[in-house]
């Protein structure tokens, strides 16, 4: 089954963030080479680039709003994948028009299940609906 190109951008995004958060900004500028090795499709990279840059330079309102969604839990204790997932997510609710927030959950409940542990779709959900209750779509 081939994967949808938006998604398969959003696993390389997801990938990206992770790598930044463990290895430092400083390998945003090496991202690209990254994506290239990941991908061969020129749309995919592109739309991952452009989504995982925007995440990274938007990070702390990112952080901020799963940091009020997550109660009882500090940003600092999630499973590096989940918080990559909800960062996406978060950027994509926030800052893409174009995505509508259901499909922005959907997707990242699949990240979830797909490259994180057992329980973490239910986790990723559970932030996501907290931001959309708390804040109206695209005021986020």
């Amino acid at each position: 089954m081939q994967t949808d190109k938006r998604t398969r951008a959003r696993e390389l995004a997801i990938q990206g963030l992770y790598q930044l958060d463990v290895q430092g900004p400083d390998l945003l500028e090496h991202l690209g080479e990254f994506f290239k090795e990941a991908d061969c499709d020129d749309f995919v990279r592109k739309l991952a680039s452009d989504w995982t840059t925007g995440t990274w330079e938007n990070l702390v309102q990112c952080d901020e709003l799963i940091a009020d969604s997550a109660i009882r839990w500090q940003l600092k204790r999630f499973a590096p994948v989940d918080k990559s997932i909800l960062r996406l997510a978060v950027y994509q609710l926030k800052f893409c028009p174009d995505i509508p927030p259901k499909v922005v959950i959907n997707e990242a409940i699949e990240l979830a299940k797909k490259y994180s542990a057992d329980k973490s779709s239910a986790f990723v959900n559970g932030v996501l609906d907290a931001i959309l209750k708390k804040h109206v779509p695209r005021d986020l």
